[in-house]
């Protein structure tokens, strides 16, 4: 019997949400499988892939054959990496500590990237909600400046009431100065 390591869709229209599941060739995609292995979520930022890695390694040695976006994935989450060391240890070119050393570092520097990309859309996400409250703000300040001027009376109503000022306190002045006069006398 051909087995495959393939995804099985599931979710709403325009959201799938898979299960990796080892089936029969010949089952029908959503149908019948023997064993399911983990799931795939493509609908977050990075997507989320959990699997269990054991039962996944075992079937693969078996002689399942991934699918093109099954073998991705298992290559993402380190499977076949895993698979191609063991290969080694068999052939006698590593020892069990090697295959433990190296795959431990490889998984060290996936996790590196993988927290790299969180970190930079996050603050990506940071940067645009920042950019977006100060257009908000500019906006909101041409919109006042606008209201302010539409509000206030026209300029030239504006200069003759500013010219009887300065006439008035003038006249004002005249005024008091000529009281002065009269009281000096």
């Amino acid at each position: 019997m051909a087995t495959k390591i393939r995804l099985q869709r599931h979710g709403k229209k325009g959201k799938p949400f898979y299960y990796i599941v080892v089936a029969d060739a010949r089952a029908p995609r959503d149908g019948r499988f023997i064993e399911r292995l983990g799931s795939y979520n493509p609908n977050t930022n990075p997507a989320t892939i959990d699997i269990n890695f054991d039962k996944t390694l075992d079937w693969v040695n078996n002689g399942a054959q991934p699918t093109d976006t099954c073998r991705a994935i298992l290559s993402y989450k380190g499977v076949l990496y895993k698979k191609h060391l063991q290969g080694g240890l068999k052939k006698g070119a590593l020892t069990e500590e090697q295959v433990e050393s190296k795959f431990q570092a490889w998984l060290d520097q996936k996790e590196g990237k993988i927290t790299g990309k969180k970190e930079s859309l996050s603050t990506a996400k940071q940067d645009a909600r920042k950019a977006a409250l100060a257009a908000e703000a500019k906006k909101k300040e041409e919109k006042a400046a606008a209201i302010a001027a539409k509000n206030a009376p026209p300029v030239e109503e504006v200069e003759a009431s500013a010219e009887e000022e300065v006439e008035a306190p003038a006249a004002e002045t005249e005024a008091d100065a000529s009281a002065e006069a009269e009281s000096a006398e």
